[in-house]
Formats: C-alpha cells, sequence, structure tokens
C-alpha cells in the first residue's frame, strides 16, 4: 500500500567497509534467551507519555488499559542482554544496542504482563471466544469494549431494534457484557440475521455502531451508499463447512501469486470466493505458484480502498460471498498444494463512523480508545485513523485478530500492509531513507508498534510454526526480518520494495541502451545478511489507475492491434515480449529469496486497474482481468504466460531461490550482459538492444559439462529459438587454483555460449557419469513442455487430496544437499575493491575444499529427471 520513496536503503552511507563486512559476514548460528539481569529503570530514550496503570485484576476479565510503565521490570533468565544477536551479525548497529535492549526489555515485559494476567499471549489472543457474540450455556452472550459509553443496548431484526429490553451491564474495565436467554431451545439471535450495539456517550446523544468483533457484515445492495450492518453468524452444523484437506508443506522458498477476489474475473462485476476457487486457484497452480497472497479479505466499505480502509477486522468481505464460501476458497487452495496468505492490515483503520471501528471513538483519552488521540492517532494522507499499540484491550483486539483468522480460516501466514508506517511516528510522510541508521533507531521510532510487531510475529509462529509472516516495508529497518530472540522484529521475509520502482524509472526515462547493468545487479541484491527479502517487479501499486503495468509501459497502444500470431510482430511488441520476460525473471533470479507477482501480470495483463468511482461512471470495464487474451491461442499474451510458467517450474526442479549460493560474476556495460550463479544454475542476460554474442565466455564454480534449463528465446516463448538446447558445454580451467585474481571473473572455471540480444539463458551442470544426451536435455525439454499447454484444460487440474503437484511434473531430487560450507549468501561482485578482497580470500578458501569435495559434490548435483 505504502509506495516506495527510493532505493531500498539498508547501510549507512558513511560505513562503506562495515557494509561489505555486513554483506559477506559470516552466519552465526544465534539462539538467544532474552533476559535483563539489570533489573533498574532504563531512560535511554523518551517515546512519549507512559502511564503506570499495573493494576491487579480479578480472574474474570482482565483490563490494563496501558502497559508501557518503564517501571516495570523482568526476572533474569540466566542470559543478559549484552550479547544481542543482531548485533554479532552487523557490528555496525554497535552504538544502537541500548535501544535494542530497551525494546527487548518492553517485549518481555510485556509477554509477562499477559502471562501473569491472562494466562499467556495464546490465550490472550482468543478474545473472540469471550468478545462479540458467543453461545454459552442456555444462550448468546455478547461482549464489547466501550469504556467511554454511559450506557449501552443490544438492538437488531431479533428485538425490533428495540433495545430497551436487552440493557448491557459494564464492568470496571469498560467491557460492557448482556446474556440473551435463548427462547423454546432456539437463540434468540436468529443466526444470519442483522445487530448494532447502541450506546450512550458523555454529550447524552445514543448511536448505533457495529459491533468490533462482528464476524459478518452486510450492506442493503439495492440502496445507493447504503450504511453496513453487523450480522450474527452462526450456522448450523449443516451450513458450517468443514475442511477436508490439511495445510500444504510449506514450501522452500514462496512463489507468490498475489489477487484480489473481487476483480478476478474476466467480466465487469465482483467475483465470488467459490468463482475464484473454482476458475482462478487452477490457474495458478498451472503457472507453478506455491502460494496465494489474498487482498481485501477483511471487510472494506469503500471497495475502491483495494481493501485497505477495514471497517470490520473480523468480518470477510461479503462482497463476494459468505465465511463459508471463503472457507471453501482455502480448502481447494489446500487441496491443489497452495499456501494461502492474507494482506492483513493493523497500520490503520477506516475513519468511517457508522460503520467501522472509528465509530467507538466518542471523544474519550487514548487510554480508553482503540486508538491515539489528536495528530497521533491521524495518518493525513490516508485519512485513516493509527492504534495506539500500547492499549491492552487493542493489543488483544489484534492479536486475536490473527490468531481468528489463522484458526477460523486455516491462513498460512499474513502479508502486513503499511509497516513503514508503524514503525515511525512521522509514519514515513516526506521521508527519504538513505541508510543511516540513525533514521531507523531514534525518537522517531515507535517502538509501542514495534513491539506489537514482535508480540505478533511471536505469537503467530508459536501457533503455527511454518506460517509465512510478510512485512511491507519501504525503509529497510535492519531487524526487521531476524528473529526476535535474536533482537530482531521477527518476520519471515519483507518485500523489497525498491525493485519495482527501478524497472519503471528505466522503462520511463532511459534509452535501452543507457540501462546500467551494475546497478540493475546492485539494485536487485541490496538486501541486508539473513534477512529474506521476496523479490516483484510488479504488484498492484504499480497497475493503479495513473500508471500502468510493465506489459504496457512496455508496448502500450501496440498491445490493441500487434498480439496476434497471425502477422509479424512489430519491432515494439518483440522488444516489449522480450524484456518482459527479462525483467520479470532476473527479478525472481536475483532479487530476493521469494518472489512476487500480481494477478494477470504473469501475461502481461495490458491497461490498468481503475475500480468504480463517481469518475468512471462506477464503471468495472477497468476492475477486472481479461483472461480472454491468455487463453486466446492466437494472441502473443500466451509466450509471456508460458515463460512465467517455466520459471516457477525451473524453480521446483532447481530450487535456486533457497539456495544461500548467489555470486555475480559479471556486469558487463559495454556489452549489456549479467552473469550470475544461484545455487548451481548459471544466468545469463544479454540486455543489449542489437547485440548477438557468439562464443561468450561466464564463469562458473565447478568444472564439468553445461546444458540449457531455460531459455528465453525459444519458440514456445515467442522467441527464435537460437540458442541450441542440444549442445555440451564443457568447462575450461581459469587461472590458478584458490588464486581468484588469476581467474576468470574470480571464476575458476568457465565456458562458452550463445546469447542473442535481448535474452535470459539459464545452464544446469550435468553429471560427469550421465553419458546419454538424450537423458541430459531431459530437463530443458520438460520445462518447455510445461509451458506449452496456454489454454488450461480441465480435466489437468487435479482436485483430490494428495494430487498437489498438478501440471507441475515431477520434481528434480532436492537441492539442499548439494549445497555445501563454500556457498555463500549474497557473494555479490562490486567494483569496491574491499569487496573483491573478501571475495578473493573467501574463493581461495572455497578452492582449499573443492579439491576435497568436489567428487562427494557432484554426486549430489540435480539430476534432471
Amino acid at each position: 500500500m505504502i509506495t516506495s520513496l527510493g532505493l531500498y536503503p539498508l547501510f549507512p552511507a558513511s560505513s562503506s567497509n562495515l557494509r561489505n563486512k555486513q554483506h559477506l559476514a559470516k552466519q552465526k548460528s544465534v539462539d538467544l534467551a532474552v533476559g535483563y539481569r539489570n533489573s533498574s529503570r532504563y531512560n535511554g530514550f523518551s517515546f512519549g507519555s507512559r502511564r503506570t496503570i499495573y493494576e491487579k485484576v480479578s480472574a474474570g476479565f482482565k483490563g490494563i488499559a496501558v502497559m508501557t510503565d518503564d517501571k516495570s521490570t523482568m526476572s533474569s533468565t540466566g542470559e543478559d542482554l549484552e550479547n544481542i544477536g543482531i548485533l554479532l551479525i552487523d557490528p555496525a548497529l554497535q552504538p544502537y544496542k541500548d535501544h535494542f535492549k530497551y525494546r527487548l526489555k518492553r517485549y518481555v515485559d510485556q509477554k509477562k504482563l499477559i502471562e501473569e494476567y491472562e494466562g499467556g499471549i495464546e490465550e490472550f489472543a482468543q478474545g473472540y471466544l469471550k468478545f462479540g457474540f458467543n453461545r454459552e450455556e442456555g444462550g448468546i452472550v455478547y461482549r464489547e469494549w466501550a469504556p467511554a459509553a454511559q450506557e449501552a443496548q443490544i438492538i437488531g431484526d431479533f428485538n425490533g431494534w428495540n433495545g430497551s429490553n436487552h440493557l448491557m451491564e459494564k464492568n470496571q474495565f469498560g467491557v460492557w457484557s448482556i446474556k440473551i436467554p435463548d427462547t423454546d431451545g432456539n437463540p434468540a439471535i436468529p443466526h444470519n440475521s442483522r445487530v448494532k450495539f447502541r450506546f450512550k456517550h458523555g454529550d447524552g446523544v445514543w448511536v448505533d455502531r457495529i459491533p468490533a468483533w462482528i464476524k459478518y457484515a452486510t450492506v442493503d445492495p439495492t440502496r445507493f451508499a447504503a450504511p453496513y450492518d453487523g450480522v450474527y453468524w452462526d450456522p448450523p452444523l449443516t451450513e458450517r463447512y468443514q475442511f477436508k484437506y490439511p495445510r500444504p508443506p510449506k514450501p522452500k522458498a514462496p512463489r507468490i501469486y498475489e489477487a484480489h477476489v473481487g476483480m478476478s474475473s474476466s467480466e465487469p462485476r465482483i467475483n465470488s470466493y467459490r468463482e475464484f476457487a473454482d476458475d482462478i486457484l487452477p490457474r495458478i497452480q498451472a503457472n507453478n505458484y506455491n502460494t496465494v497472497q489474498l487482498m481485501a479479505v477483511m471487510e472494506h466499505s469503500y471497495y475502491a480502498s483495494f481493501g485497505y480502509h477495514v471497517t470490520n477486522f473480523f468480518a470477510v468481505s461479503s462482497r463476494s460471498g459468505t465465511p463459508e464460501d471463503l472457507k471453501y476458497l482455502i480448502d481447494k487452495a489446500h487441496s491443489l498444494g497452495l499456501q494461502v496468505l492474507m494482506d492483513v492490515v493493523h497500520s490503520h483503520a477506516s475513519n468511517n463512523v457508522t460503520d467501522g471501528l472509528n465509530g467507538f471513538d466518542v471523544g474519550q483519552s487514548s487510554q480508553d480508545s482503540y486508538f491515539h488521540t489528536g495528530d497521533r492517532g491521524y495518518h493525513k494522507l490516508w485519512d485513516s485513523r493509527l492504534f495506539n499499540y500500547a492499549n491492552w484491550e487493542v493489543l488483544r483486539f489484534l492479536l486475536s485478530n490473527l490468531r481468528w483468522w489463522l484458526e477460523e480460516f486455516k491462513f498460512d501466514g499474513f502479508r502486513f500492509d503499511g509497516v513503514t508506517s508503524m514503525l515511525y511516528h512521522h509514519h514515513g510522510i516526506n521521508m527519504t531513507f538513505t541508510g543511516n541508521y540513525n533514521e531507523y533507531f531514534s525518537e522517531a521510532t515507535d517502538v509501542d508498534a514495534v513491539v506489537y510487531l514482535m508480540l505478533a510475529n511471536s505469537l503467530i509462529h508459536s501457533i503455527l510454526p511454518d506460517a509465512a509472516v510478510i512485512a511491507e516495508d519501504v525503509s529497510g529497518m535492519p531487524g526487521l526480518g531476524q528473529a526476535v530472540s535474536g533482537g530482531g522484529v521477527g518476520f519471515d521475509y519483507r518485500l523489497a520494495m525498491g525493485i519495482p520502482d527501478k524497472w519503471i524509472d528505466y522503462l520511463k526515462n532511459k534509452k535501452d541502451y543507457e540501462w546500467p547493468m551494475k546497478e540493475i545487479s546492485c539494485s536487485l541484491t541490496n538486501r541486508r545478511y539473513t534477512e529474506k527479502c521476496v523479490s516483484y517487479a510488479e504488484s498492484h501499486d504499480q497497475a493503479i489507475v495513473g500508471d500502468k503495468t510493465i506489459g504496457f509501459l512496455l508496448m502500450d497502444e501496440e498491445m490493441y492491434s500487434g498480439m496476434s500470431c497471425l502477422s509479424d510482430a512489430s519491432p515494439t511488441i518483440e522488444r516489449g515480449i522480450a524484456l518482459h520476460k527479462m525483467i520479470h525473471f532476473i527479478t525472481m533470479a536475483l532479487g530476493g529469496e521469494g518472489y512476487l507477482n500480481f494477478m494477470g501480470n504473469e501475461f502481461g495483463h495490458p491497461e490498468w486497474i481503475d475500480f468504480p468511482r463517481e469518475g468512471n461512471g462506477w464503471s468495472y470495464e477497468k476492475c477486472r482481468r481479461q483472461w480472454n487474451l491468455v487463453d486466446t491461442d492466437h494472441l502473443r499474451y500466451k509466450f509471456m504466460n508460458a515463460f512465467d510458467r517455466a520459471m516457477h517450474l525451473l524453480d521446483d526442479k532447481f530450487s535456486f531461490l533457497a539456495s544461500t549460493k548467489q555470486i555475480v560474476s559479471s556486469t558487463d556495460e559495454e556489452d549489456k550482459v549479467i552473469v550470475f550463479e544461484r545455487g548451481d544454475l548459471i544466468f545469463v542476460f544479454n540486455f543489449h538492444p542489437e547485440n548477438t554474442y557468439e562464443g561468450y565466455k561466464v564463469g562458473c564454480d565447478l568444472p564439468g559439462k553445461y546444458r540449457v534449463a531455460l531459455d528465453s528465446d525459444a519458440w514456445e516463448f515467442g522467441g527464435h529459438g537460437r540458442v541450441g538446447h542440444d549442445v555440451d558445454h564443457f568447462t575450461s580451467p581459469e587461472g590458478i587454483p584458490g588464486v581468484p585474481e588469476t581467474n576468470f571473473n574470480n571464476r575458476p572455471n568457465s565456458f562458452k555460449v550463445l546469447s542473442p540480444s535481448r535474452t535470459c539463458v539459464v545452464y544446469y551442470r550435468v553429471e560427469e557419469n550421465q553419458e546419454d544426451s538424450n537423458d541430459n536435455s531431459a530437463g530443458a525439454k520438460e520445462t518447455f513442455a510445461a509451458a506449452d499447454a496456454v489454454k488450461i484444460p480441465d480435466e489437468s487440474i487435479e482436485t483430490e487430496e494428495g494430487n498437489f503437484d498438478g501440471v507441475k511434473g515431477t520434481l528434480a531430487a532436492d537441492l539442499e544437499a548439494a549445497e555445501t560450507s563454500n556457498e555463500l549468501l549474497v557473494s555479490v561482485k562490486s567494483e569496491d575493491s574491499n569487496l573483491d578482497k573478501v571475495e578473493e580470500t573467501i574463493a581461495a578458501a572455497d578452492a582449499r575444499e573443492i579439491g576435497e569435495e568436489t567428487a562427494s559434490v557432484e554426486s549430489e548435483i540435480v539430476r534432471d529427471s
């Protein structure tokens, strides 16, 4: 949701030597037990006012409004905070040690309070079993936290919207409750009937609000701008969806298909959860993605907000169906071997009063509200409210929200939206992050929010150890992707948000021969050591009205007339399809440890996204996906889609995304060629608009015979078939073993290839004992064959339990055994002489080990099936 503010800044601008050490430092095993020997008060920072409200609470509802007292202490766990893991990985963070100690102490203190008063964070995060509507013996119990209310009632269809007979009682912590007895053994509130919370605030005014913990909310579609109503959702057992399939195994690396259910139809209308499950999920599986990321799941009254102005946090978006329909979708995804992530919005809330959480704010203090008061509680760019993460009941609400989606709907993880806004009091507004560490660790840091995110990640991984949690952060805060136990915030991945901005800059502002190879390489590899990234060339952000998809930027109006295979492609179409494949593939292969693509961009979806609004006559024309373009066999969209499918199949076979070996050996500005190794694959990208190179020399690690694994110039992908797939490429030794300066591009071996203009070709090493050339070339042929079927036959999609692989074909043997100690994380070729020296030292050490390990390593290199 936050647009990138610039290139991903990860290192202090003035610390080039330290930067190189961070990039190539030996990975340390961090197993830190967080504790604090000195229990005296810590006053190193001042992060706003804090209250001492550590009241002892009763065994009933335990409500502590604010829990951020500097005087709080924690007992020693046998370890102190002197050896914080992240500081060992990145010595440049040592000056900020007090900051890390402070926030770790805050985190441990808050967890201890939750354990003392709530029985632990997991139990604390089951607030939905107490708050909102719940069946208890003999009736329905409804509870709501509204300390500012003077009187309260429950109203709805069940009592004719007259609450005089359903008055609620308030306890000492501001929680209102009522038990409504069953009538003749049946619930007094019928399933799927409308309900609201009515209360009187300090001005004597009665207001009606949707319950904060409501599990479903709907709107009358026949009334323009009608307000939403809360719905009591408690279907009988016969109508409840029962999950049939287990969660699929966690993939080695997430290949994420970002999708919006509502706009997934080819027709100009809102699509349903069940239609998405039956029609779109098979497409995603057929293209070999392993993860689906669903946008706009939480209820939002304004459709054009893309789901980011949430009104009802526990309710599914009713535009696309019911909670049971969403469960069907997730279960169907699991049956296809797809994990499902949810785009969760805890960074802010809709400003709506009548149907949103903001309606509970009636001018009370921040202590008694979900939000901060004044400017701190309002995001001026988003026109939305900002949570008070120090508030006990806010923590209960948000942590319970995460557990609700994980357990009730079987989501496999989250993509946290707007994390940059949470991390800083300035919310990233008018900020350009340069990489100076002072920008991340100062009084501008919102430690309340940081601690909440630490608690959230701790909870998620406690409930679901294999969960994938991704942070949308543009600032590049160090430690965001480090474990909480090591001083980090605990995310598994962060989005590499600077990458798409770079591609858009090149496409809009630079001619092809001006594209800088070193800058492309650095932009893609500029990420922190041990902190994983999900790379992407374009997401939904790049397709919003006012901008264009990469395909449309490349080919523009010619996409309307020049995409037919029945006529020769124009130079614009030739260039567009070629660069579309290259941009997405190099982003995937070099940009991170995971990859993301937005729905439709895999086949170069034209135009832009524009939700229905007054300015476009409330039209859905640009708020859909034109699947007919890729399904029509004589249109060239099929080529980009086929290559996307082959990209993912390549990772299925060789697991290069999960490999810690990543070495850029050449970024030639004159030739416009980038050569790098990822895992045991060699990637050659020729961005030159005209030049084809015969006998082009590329460096590699291991000696032997190499063949084509994937070729963007293959006929199947709309290319010209210039590269021979049955050609053996034999290596030659380069220089003196163990002396990198005598090697070719610091690589001990090399081989020669044909590199056509605007192509990317991947090579895999063939085991020396494989003599049958037909067997050796099967890997490439299988990759191409998987991409051949542009139309998706229904019978090719396996949905029964156990048939998770679908059209993926037989996966290659696991690569992990072949990843030896000489494989480095992000060992990137750099013009910096200090980095070269480090690489030379490591390469020399590697060379000494290769002689002893080559035989065993070669026997483990993956065979193509």
